[in-house]
């Protein structure tokens, strides 16, 4: 998960969280349908539960702790693995299948070695591989 809501003060940690979670559910709105069981499940159970945790929890009580992709790369680097490049043919396999078949807000995209996944522009996901170094 792309976030930067890891701070301890509460304003940036709240407005970054409101960022996030308003982008996820801005894309439950446009893709799913209000009354199907499983979305209500999703934001109540699943949203629902990480955006209180993220915000009303303090301490060891907060376990939702997402940081951006960038600073995952400095952490992993420090831990002593290194990324490994995207497969390129892969990556314009995921593009064509999201620009063909999904909504027209999703976004798919790179950064270096990292895939990015996103909605209006936000980056909600990133993904990449590590090995040891």
């Amino acid at each position: 998960m792309n976030g930067s809501f890891n701070t301890p003060f509460f304003n940036t940690r709240f407005k970054e969280a409101l960022f996030h979670y308003s982008s996820l559910f801005d894309m439950y709105e446009a893709t799913m349908p209000r009354d199907i069981p499983e979305r209500h499940l999703c934001e109540k159970e699943i949203l629902g539960r990480d955006i209180v945790n993220v915000i009303a929890c303090e301490g060891l009580e907060r376990v939702e702790r997402p940081e951006t992709y960038k600073q995952w790369q400095v952490r992993n680097t420090r831990a002593g693995f290194k990324q490994v490049p995207l497969d390129q043919n892969l990556l314009k396999n995921v593009e064509k299948i999201v620009n063909t078949e999904y909504h027209q807000d999703f976004v798919i995209d790179q950064d270096g070695s990292w895939m990015l996944q996103g909605w209006k522009g936000r980056i909600i996901y990133a993904l990449s591989c590590w090995v040891v170094a």
